[in-house]
């Protein structure tokens, strides 16, 4: 594999923004966020995307970004939350390149999102001020539908709290390890 693609999943807040480009450095890859590329593209952010063209246009315009930063080599790509649970963009990825899953608990996601007005899924929450209950209860249908995906990932870090030099040092070497078993 010559040209290599580093994808990060994971559930929303789970840090593949912030670890993704740290990686790509690390890794002398180039990075790109998937949400980045579409917010680029549309001149509008996810949230303003969602309300005014509703999901099912968010996703096509997923898929077809996605599409494209796949031709690309050498690059760690920070993926949406829901990005892998569409079975056509799951096998542009898995097809593609090599999957990471960051997996991180319901409870730091939820100290993670409890203030977020910018995450589409939860902005009703926090808007409405309900209760961790609520919150917990949303990440966990979320999860339900979504790890049967996720756990398809070649490598799954459970980052927790560590600070996140050591969590991409951890992701590198299994990386390498991975690239030079010609896997």
């Amino acid at each position: 594999m010559n040209e290599k693609r580093i994808y990060l999943t994971g559930f929303m807040t789970s840090g593949k923004s912030t670890i993704a480009p740290i990686l790509a450095n690390v890794l002398g890859f180039n990075f790109f966020d998937l949400d980045l590329e579409i917010e680029n593209k549309e001149q509008s952010t996810v949230v303003e995307i969602f309300e005014q063209k509703g999901e099912k246009y968010f996703r096509k315009l997923e898929a077809s970004v996605l599409k494209s930063i796949a031709t690309k080599g050498n690059v760690v790509v920070a993926l949406g939350g829901g990005t892998i649970t569409n079975e056509d963009n799951f096998n542009i990825i898995r097809n593609s390149g090599k999957i990471i899953y960051l997996k991180i608990t319901p409870d730091i996601l939820y100290r993670r999102l409890k203030n977020k007005i910018n995450r589409p899924l939860f902005r009703d929450l926090v808007l409405e001020e309900r209760p961790k209950e609520d919150f917990i209860k949303r990440i966990n249908e979320i999860l339900d539908l979504r790890s049967k995906f996720y756990e398809k990932a070649d490598i799954i870090i459970e980052p927790g709290d560590q600070p996140f030099g050591i969590i991409v040092d951890k992701i590198a070497k299994k990386i390498m390890v991975m690239f030079d078993e010609g896997n």
